[in-house]
């Protein structure tokens, strides 16, 4: 078996809108293909025996133990695959669950679909399920422990930390949008203007100043204690001579923890002779310059979290420890306790496991123990001086137990201290009497404190302090989202993307727009290139400025990772025609249709679908859309649309030279077609079609119709406005036009349009795309036969895999189908190609450029404009 693929979706795609997150290995099964399960001699034993838990797994029978059933039965290995990968996530602490395996056309090859949480472990169940796949074939041992513990490792590695993983699920549950900004935990909520970033627990309202005075805790307990607020006794040392003045003024027994420590790191704690306390401060050193010396309060260890200056959650914290049964050692007592269900690696279970490290030993070797230790029944021994739960601590929720006087010190620290969100430590018998009464003290205040203790503790009531934060970030009222217009089809996208854009931007928005040609804020071209896949969309959403988004959508980029946005205001699809077929296992018009369908299956509910009513692919996915529907069409008679309307709906179209808006029986006219520079006087039916999409979609966002009017008047089709979209240069004795058209029916247009255009002699320059069929190159042969008196091929880029020689074979083929006689010559460089055309103009001529790349070929032609001007022209 070979894996030919894998690709990473990461939003709404082919398979599915609502599971974003998909692995789609594409799997070519080799000589498997000629063996199911149950001709492979002892498959299901040895599947059984290395994964029972496959069990589990219904599938089509829908009973536990259905999967088996298959594979007893015989099923082909790309759906045991597909399971496999899925078991073995859900082995490493990732429970998916959603799986498909289709076949492609081409035979013995299969998309193997299944879901992940984490990306690259998703990429390695995928190498590692077809590896344990053919293990069992062949009938060989396999370390499934090894891969599992490994994808364990590259979550713990890539995962976001459990406080920000838990604003994030909020903020899924409350349908609010988010972007990883990077590899940590920096994360986008929203969208446009309407973005808020945070990392961990830190966010955009968070103070920088708030920050320094918490990570300084001389600082902060000098503030505290200036404010009347109870606080440990201490000083600061530099030195290890300062220990012995310590020991002085405060007395044992000690604490010692450096100034700008985090996490634990560094603290000793209940320190009593001066050789520990030395000890201790090199320990602290280690981490701080300075080192904080404090009096050792007993009591318990108490977390309070205030949010937004109000108290959401406390809990009480224990260090790791094992108790004794005067039976087990203290080694053999933690390991005991480390297979503890809710005990996992990293942050996967409510526990983690307790490591040994130098701060256990230290904790032994002072009360005289080793780990070979035998504890006496019912003797608890810490084996951690800190009561992080990173490091095995264990916490309990006392929230609803504060004491009223103990709320409002904390909610007064975070005032003091200035921080959003705060985490308060105190030391204190407990929280249900008054810290000034029962002689509890503040330790410290925590910038960016973790929820994990609150939002999963190992006993009490868990809190949802998640949703306090998104309560701060996004109060009522505040939206987290910005309107999206997607627009996909075959062709006329770019164009419609473009007009949609310019009416948005004269109704007062600041537009950020995504085309073929690059990426556009307000008209300012931030990224050149073909911009129409997720990446690009995503630039669009993270930009704080923009307050609308208007995103043209490909084929490629929904294939190869889904949308990059989860859902749509409106979606626009302009046509579904043959383009790209034979790529990526899209063969047919059906398949093409299921990859735009993607858009319009991304609308929200009480969004637009925007379809073409002249075409059967859009009608026919739009009959299964799950949201409003409204069409456009050249004909107002056509039956579509008068169906739809007959029923009260909403459509544009083309009726007496108007381009006008029907609702139900009812007509609104916006302008006569011949007036819309973007129609060439209503000589262009594509352009036509363009812009009763835009019309319509602007129409149900909600601008005025004398505003749509006003827009469409205004976007002229030129190089600036329209780059690559019929732009048509004047010379003196010859006109030069431009085009992007590069499948069958964008040629149909430009050969329409030429209909209409009076000339002693229609030149045209043409290329072919080498990832094209064989049939598709011959009929843009065909077609250019058709529209032009002579023909210059040319063909230096975009062989993908073919030679320049093949596919201009392919299109003389099809010229000379439809007239063997037909003057065609080859220049393979299209500047020289552009040249030499304007060479053979005569007055009157009209020469058009098919061009693949538009740049190139506009800049070639307006620098021979600016020679004709100044009398240098000269071809």
């Amino acid at each position: 078996m070979k894996i030919e693929n894998i690709q990473v979706l990461r939003g709404p795609n082919i398979w599915s809108i609502r599971r974003k997150k998909l692995i789609q290995m594409r799997l070519d099964l080799q000589e498997m293909e000629h063996k199911p399960t149950n001709e492979i001699d002892g498959f299901y034993e040895r599947l059984e025996k290395l994964l029972p838990s496959l069990y589990t797994h219904r599938c089509s029978p829908g009973v536990p133990g259905g999967f088996f059933q298959r594979v007893i039965a015989g099923t082909w290995m790309g759906h045991v695959i597909e399971h496999i990968a899925l078991e073995i996530q859900t082995l490493a602490g990732m429970d998916t669950g959603f799986g498909r395996t289709r076949e492609t056309k081409t035979k013995g090859v299969y998309n193997v679909v299944f879901a992940y949480l984490e990306e690259k472990v998703g990429v390695f169940a995928a190498e590692s399920a077809v590896k344990i796949a053919q293990a069992l074939i062949n009938s060989e041992e396999y370390d499934l422990e090894a891969d599992i513990q490994q994808m364990r490792e590259i979550r713990e590695n890539t995962r976001l930390g459990p406080s920000t993983g838990s604003i994030v699920e909020e903020a899924i549950a409350r349908d609010i949008p988010w972007i990883r900004l990077n590899n940590q935990s920096l994360v986008q909520l929203g969208y446009g203007k309407n973005q808020v970033r945070f990392r961990a627990t830190m966010t955009e309202k968070t103070s920088s100043i708030a920050v320094d005075i918490a990570s300084n805790k001389d600082e902060t307990k000098r503030m505290l204690q200036e404010q009347a607020i109870p606080v440990a006794k201490g000083i600061t040392i530099t030195s290890v001579d300062g220990v012995a003045d310590a020991i002085r003024k405060i007395g044992f027994p000690l604490v010692f923890k450096p100034l700008n420590g985090n996490h634990g790191r560094g603290i000793s704690i209940n320190i009593q002779t001066e050789a520990d306390a030395v000890a201790a401060y090199e320990h602290a050193a280690k981490i701080s310059y300075k080192v904080i010396v404090e009096q050792y309060i007993t009591g318990y260890d108490f977390r309070v979290l205030v949010i937004d200056n109000k108290m959401v959650a406390a809990a009480l914290r224990d260090p790791a420890h094992v108790i004794g049964d005067g039976i087990l050692t203290i080694q053999e007592l933690i390991d005991k306790e480390n297979t503890d269900p809710r005990r996992g690696y990293g942050h996967e279970n409510v526990l983690t496991l307790i490591g040994i490290d130098r701060d256990t030993l230290d904790l032994l070797e002072k009360k005289g123990y080793t780990l070979e230790t035998v504890p006496a029944k019912d003797e608890k021994v810490f084996v951690k001086s800190t009561a992080n739960l990173s490091t095995g601590g264990t916490s309990v929720d006392v929230t609803d137990h504060v004491h009223p006087q103990n709320i409002f010190i904390c909610e007064r620290i975070s005032k003091i201290i200035g921080l959003d969100i705060c985490g308060i430590d105190i030391m204190a018998k407990n929280l249900t009497e008054p810290l000034t009464e029962n002689g509890g003290v503040v330790l410290e205040v925590n910038a960016a404190p973790g929820f994990r203790m609150h939002i999963a503790p190992s006993e009490g009531l868990p809190r949802n302090v998640a949703g306090h934060v998104l309560d701060m970030l996004y109060p009522t009222g505040k939206s987290a989202r910005i309107p999206i217009i997607a627009i996909t089809g075959t062709n006329g996208k770019t164009t419609t993307t473009r007009l949609i854009a310019h009416i948005v931007k004269n109704n007062g928005h600041r537009v950020g727009f995504t085309t073929s040609d690059g990426i556009y804020v307000q008209n300012n071209m931030m990224l050149k290139g073909d911009t129409t896949g997720p990446v690009s969309s995503e630039f669009i959403l993270k930009d704080p400025t923009v307050d609308f988004a208007v995103l043209e959508t490909a084929r490629g980029g929904i294939l190869r990772s889904g949308l990059g946005f989860g859902f749509c205001d409106i979606g626009v699809v302009t046509n579904i025609q043959e383009d790209h077929l034979g790529l990526s296992d899209i063969h047919s018009l059906d398949d093409l249709a299921r990859v735009k369908s993607v858009v319009l299956n991304s609308v929200k509910k009480d969004g637009w679908g925007v379809l073409n009513a002249d075409n059967e692919h859009c009608v026919r996915i739009g009959n299964k859309a799950d949201c409003n529907i409204a069409y456009f069409s050249l004909n107002e008679n056509n039956p579509i649309i008068k169906s739809h309307c007959r029923k009260g709906g909403i459509a544009a179209i083309c009726e007496n030279g108007f381009i006008t808006i029907q609702k139900g029986d009812w007509k609104i006219r916006v302008q006569r077609t011949i007036l819309i520079p973007l129609t060439f006087g209503g000589t262009v039916p594509f352009m036509i079609e363009n812009v009763l999409a835009a019309t319509l979609a602007a129409f149900l966002w909600g601008f005025k119709t004398e505003d749509i009017k006003m827009s469409l008047e205004t976007f002229i089709p030129s190089a600036a406005q329209t780059p690559g979209r019929m732009n048509i240069f004047e010379f003196r004795d010859f006109r030069f036009m431009i085009d992007f058209a590069h499948n069958p029916d964008g040629y149909n247009g430009i050969k329409e349009f030429l209909k209409h255009i009076d000339s002693p002699l229609k030149i045209g320059i043409i290329a072919g795309t080498g990832d094209r069929r064989d049939d598709d190159i011959r009929e843009l042969g065909k077609i250019s036969a058709e529209m032009f008196d002579y023909i210059i091929l040319r063909q230096e880029k975009h062989l993908r895999g073919r030679t320049a020689e093949n596919i201009i074979s392919l299109l003389k083929e099809g010229i000379y189908s439809v007239d063997p006689d037909k003057g065609v010559e080859v220049i393979p460089k299209e500047v020289d190609a552009i040249k030499h055309a304007m060479s053979l103009a005569k007055p009157g001529t009209f020469i058009t450029a098919l061009s693949d790349v538009i740049d190139n070929a506009i800049e070639t032609v307006q620098n021979y404009q600016e020679q004709e001007r100044n009398g240098l022209f000269n071809v």
